[in-house]
């Protein structure tokens, strides 16, 4: 007897189907964020005169961690708040080594390239995350909200060119593993804390001194 096309097809999708399995998220619920930086703050108190800069902060710099000076970065300049103009995508940041005890990046990351050819090929988001490193004093904290996969979001925008996952710090940016220095990351950070507020992934990071080759 002569085998049915449309069965076929029907087990061939019912086969597929099966093969997928739902992502399941490693890292938690962050919580309330601006009690985790009251709680940071007062269990790693730091100068009297702490300094914060917010990346892609639009017209108004935040500062969760409460610190005394406060600037911000965005491709629009605004004198008046302390917001300098920079494009992160091809520019460094313009401050001097070890200016700022925290750096903060809300909806920003995921904008900044992975890779880009101007003219040569380079890497923004790993040239970003060396610039960060450079300005944040030792000890200093990098905090990072960004819509990540395996949520829609991420994706929905068309200016999204960064897709970041629950990996990508821990993997490539933390002192334990640095996959990154492959790419020419020459900093160090260790993962203090990470989790999920709705789609967004919320990461803080602290600042280390890179480990020998070899260490």
């Amino acid at each position: 007897m002569a085998a049915n096309p449309i069965a076929e097809v029907l087990n061939h999708a019912q086969s597929f189907l099966r093969s997928f399995r739902p992502v399941r998220l490693k890292y938690p619920r962050f919580g309330n964020l601006d009690r985790f930086c009251a709680a940071y703050v007062a269990a790693n108190p730091r100068t009297a005169s702490t300094t914060t800069v917010d990346l892609g902060c639009g017209p108004t710099p935040r500062n969760p961690f409460g610190a005394a000076t406060v600037a911000g970065l965005d491709i629009r300049e605004n004198e008046a708040l302390g917001v300098r103009c920079a494009d992160l995508a091809v520019e460094p940041l313009p401050w001097p080594d070890a200016s700022f005890d925290y750096v903060t990046a809300f909806d920003f990351i995921e904008h900044v390239p992975r890779v880009a050819y101007v003219p040569a090929r380079r890497f923004p988001f790993v040239e970003l995350m060396n610039e960060v490193h450079r300005v944040l004093r030792p000890g200093g904290v990098f905090l990072s909200s960004t819509p990540a996969y395996p949520f829609a979001p991420v994706f929905r925008d068309p200016t999204h060119v960064n897709v970041i996952t629950e990996d990508t710090f821990p993997y490539y940016f933390d002192s334990k593993r640095c996959e990154a220095r492959m790419y020419g990351f020459r900093g160090a950070f260790d993962v203090v804390r990470q989790g999920w507020r709705r789609y967004h992934l919320i990461t803080v990071l602290k600042r280390v001194e890179p480990r020998a080759a070899g260490g």
